[in-house]
């Protein structure tokens, strides 16, 4: 499938929104109460760990594709700990980065398979 200019003007304006809604999101709860605290209080509930276990486990999902696309060790470690520490945002952020890459006229398989040395 050929990316046209509506389809990558979205996918943009997709990872823009999320990296937006994230940093908002997290800022505001960061003004709210410390993480540590957080999560002292709501640990206990089996539906945070579930979460928070689905949403790392996505996490590493997203990661074994950057791996593949990034051919330095250092890349990828990199790209690793972002993910693994601001999730959504550094998501968001390397979709961006892959996006700028792409021309209209590209194909999907392009965005997903070309790789970065």
């Amino acid at each position: 499938m050929k990316i046209d200019r509506k389809l990558l003007y979205f996918l943009r304006t997709f990872f823009y929104l999320t990296l937006l809604v994230m940093l908002s999101t997290t800022i505001t709860a960061s003004i709210d109460r410390n993480i540590f605290e957080a999560v002292g209080s709501i640990w206990a509930n089996w539906w945070f760990k579930a979460t928070l276990l689905d949403a790392y486990l996505g996490f590493l999902t997203f990661f074994v594709w950057v791996a593949y696309k990034e051919l330095h060790l250092r890349r990828k470690l990199v790209w690793f700990a972002l993910i693994m520490l601001l999730g959504n945002m550094a998501i968001s952020a390397y979709m961006l980065l892959e996006l700028y890459k792409v021309q209209v006229g590209d194909t999907l398989e392009t965005l997903l398979t070309r790789r970065n040395g």
